[in-house]
């Protein structure tokens, strides 16, 4: 689904992410493991097309999406729930949703709509109130309803438990764990390492801009380095 080869990218003269290379493989949950300012978001936001590449390719299906604008890549099929969720707060959960997928038709929208509302049911029963108005947890459902809202072939998740509580953190993943049970393709980006490995079919670890480490979740989560690093163990 997703080729990631040799990508660098920078902020002014500071080095982001220097030769990143990974895959992520029709209906995988890939996560993507690392400290604060390791390139997780950066290379989500590459991968999007709202962060230049400096080098590498980046190839969706095949097709070479590297300097392709964002607003293709949406049409392509990918879609980003972006960290700190960003929604539009004065707007209405159903005007939020209704936004990402303004390039599909009304029937499309309509059906993955009630996708959402089945996915997240304290949306349904909020969905004329303001999104602002409500609490974290399900601002992070609005945000990644909005990103499906696009259908995508591949769905970037950004930190979708930061700042949640623990109870809101197990509905979340459990409604990601549905989704790629649904077919849906993944690609995680999470600092809650222990839930985003036991979830993930493989992932990487990220550190000061490159990829330290690769392999199956599982195996990746009794590695003594992570565990040391980001586990806590």
């Amino acid at each position: 689904m997703l080729e990631i080869t040799d990508l660098s990218s920078a902020y002014g003269h500071v080095i982001a992410l220097s030769s990143v290379t990974l895959e992520v493989r029709r209906g995988e949950i890939v996560t993507l493991v690392g400290s604060n300012g390791a390139g997780k978001t950066t290379l989500l936001r590459c991968i999007s097309g709202v962060q230049s590449v400096a080098a590498g390719t980046i190839r969706l299906e095949g097709a070479d999406i590297t300097r392709a604008r964002a607003s293709a890549r949406v049409a392509a099929g990918i879609a980003q729930s972006p960290e700190g969720r960003m929604v539009f707060a004065e707007l209405s959960v159903d005007d939020n949703l209704e936004l990402g997928g303004y390039l599909r038709r009304k029937a499309e929208r309509k059906a993955t709509l009630e996708q959402v509302f089945t996915l997240f049911p304290a949306l349904a029963e909020r969905r004329d109130s303001l999104a602002g108005a409500l609490s974290g947890g399900q601002q992070q459902m609005v945000a990644i309803g909005r990103a499906l809202m696009t259908g995508p072939k591949l769905l970037l998740l950004d930190e979708p438990s930061m700042g949640l509580a623990p109870v809101v953190v197990e509905q979340i993943f459990d409604a990601i764990d549905l989704l790629c049970a649904d077919g849906m393709t993944i690609l995680l980006v999470e600092q809650n390492a222990s839930a985003a490995l036991a979830l993930a079919d493989r992932a990487y670890v990220i550190e000061n801009g490159a990829i330290v480490l690769s392999g199956e979740g599982p195996a990746l989560a009794a590695d003594e380095r992570v565990r040391a690093a980001y586990l806590g163990a």
